[in-house]
């Protein structure tokens, strides 16, 4: 697992959906002051997959991008940043496994009213599945 997430660390650093964010991606949650946007990765599941010859690991990974725009503009914008990095056709390097795929899985696009001191605002989060499946070496 650590050097999955350590491959995905690698992946966004210095990519176009990292510098959309401002650098502000973090795994599993955001801190509380953090400024908009940003986005958060977690792991949803994994679990081996095994055959006679062959170690796999299949994961789930969720990417949660958070946006205070009143427009859907920016978060659509890096939802695609997220998409052309990690989506079917992209490949990156996982130390002691080979990249079968990761492939996105589904988008669950959402909008919040939240309450701060400073007023009521909405923020929108768009929730992204991607599944990956590594070969242990």
């Amino acid at each position: 697992m650590k050097n999955l997430l350590t491959a995905i660390f690698g992946k966004t650093a210095g990519s176009t959906l990292s510098t959309s964010v401002g650098g502000r991606i973090f795994l599993d949650e955001a801190p509380a002051d953090s400024e908009f946007p940003y986005a958060v990765f977690q792991v949803v599941n994994t679990s081996p997959e095994r055959t006679f010859t062959e170690d796999f690991e299949e994961t789930s990974i969720q990417f949660s991008i958070y946006s205070d725009s009143l427009s859907a503009t920016e978060i659509s914008t890096i939802q695609g940043y997220l998409d052309s990095l990690f989506d079917e056709g992209s490949t990156f390097a996982v130390t002691g496994s080979t990249l079968i795929w990761m492939r996105r899985n589904n988008t669950v696009t959402m909008t919040d009213n939240i309450t701060t001191d400073s007023g009521t605002f909405t923020l929108r989060h768009w929730a992204t599945d991607f599944d990956i499946l590594v070969s242990k070496d």
